[in-house]
């Protein structure tokens, strides 16, 4: 009898797996369809879905658009839409694998300093007037990417030296240092080039107006790679959750799993931000949605949070170009707006389950 409650008990976790992963399918393919039909150019729903079946291998149907109506959905909205959703997915499973390997809800992929360098990188960028925030060989978000990659770094060398090997806080309190440290050198290349300011604020607040295949076909491989390591890693996540000891004791290496899966969640994030700008809080919101809704298991949290934070981005994003159309609200600041106040409850939820 026993034996067959524990299988009820395993059938129904896995139904509401399931569940909650077909709820996580149609949240993208919603998405998906509201940013390719919503805009300042009033195109016929029936002609945007022929127009995309009409791209079908073997496939030729008439959609009744014109060229330049083709062209918005090609070249304007459907990149957007991919590289929101590739961002969102990103940032998200980078927060939901920084809160598993520091056993923290209010963990986030910009902790370790990657915001602040990358920020640092595309200032640098811009105020010496190499790049133009546009186009595969802009050096804005290279120089961006590999900011964000070596403040990173920078973090892991100092919190190692300090004692890593002990307790992640060591790394967690280089990774404000490194931060404020990256931050007041920006600040400082700010002051001394005031005529940058408006371009590098609006770098910093976070956008996807300038989205195009570019910034698509760079970040994609790296967000690829940083989300297919850190699935990889669920299972031991889950084992860690019990303490370094614990996990040890069944022959996994704690160090060695988290320098793994920091390295991957930081490569994607500093991959991320650089071709979104900063969009904070994508990291907080999700995975702590998801696990309050559909479990603590990284088993499920992660690959939930993939899909979540695409579909979450990709809303936002709509939101931020259509409220207040024909103007646009940069993304990062409608996620700070959301996320601030949800970062608050975090906070106060955090010390009431340690009160």
């Amino acid at each position: 009898m026993p034996g067959a409650g524990s299988d009820s008990g395993a059938v129904v976790s896995e139904r509401l797996r399931a569940s909650w992963v077909l709820l996580g399918l149609l949240a993208i393919v919603s998405a998906i369809a509201a940013g390719l039909l919503i805009g300042p150019a009033d195109l016929e729903s029936s002609g945007v879905i022929l127009e995309l079946i009409d791209r079908l291998p073997l496939v030729t149907v008439d959609s009744g658009l014109s060229s330049i109506h083709a062209n918005i959905i090609w070249e304007v909205r459907l990149p957007r839409v991919v590289l929101g959703a590739l961002v969102g997915a990103t940032l998200a499973v980078s927060g939901a694998s920084y809160q598993a390997v520091f056993r923290n809800p209010l963990a986030d992929p910009y902790l370790l300093g990657s915001a602040a360098g990358a920020g640092l990188g595309a200032t640098v960028a811009i105020v010496t007037g190499s790049g133009d925030g546009m186009g595969t060989f802009d050096t804005v978000p290279l120089l961006a990417f590999l900011g964000s990659l070596a403040a990173v770094a920078l973090t892991y060398f100092l919190g190692y030296s300090s004692g890593v090997r002990r307790s992640p806080a060591a790394l967690l309190l280089a990774g404000v240092a490194v931060a404020s440290f990256l931050t007041a050198i920006q600040t400082f290349i700010q002051q001394r080039n005031v005529e940058t300011i408006r371009q590098v604020y609006s770098w910093i607040l976070g956008r996807l107006n300038t989205a195009s295949w570019d910034e698509v076909s760079l970040l994609t491989p790296y967000a690829l790679l940083a989300s297919l390591v850190i699935l990889l890693h669920r299972r031991t996540l889950d084992v860690m959750r019990l303490g370094d000891a614990e996990a040890s004791s069944v022959g996994i290496r704690p160090q060695l799993v988290r320098l793994i899966v920091i390295s991957a969640a930081s490569l994607g994030t500093a991959a991320a931000v650089s071709v979104s700008g900063l969009i904070a809080f994508v990291g907080i919101i999700v995975p702590h949605t998801v696990r309050l809704l559909a479990g603590s298991s990284n088993r499920i949290v992660l690959p939930l949070s993939m899909m979540f934070g695409a579909s979450f981005l990709m809303f936002v994003d709509l939101l931020g170009r259509t409220i207040a159309s024909p103007a646009e609200i940069p993304i990062g600041v409608i996620t700070a707006f959301c996320g601030a106040p949800f970062f608050v409850v975090v906070l106060r939820a955090s010390r009431r389950s340690l009160g």
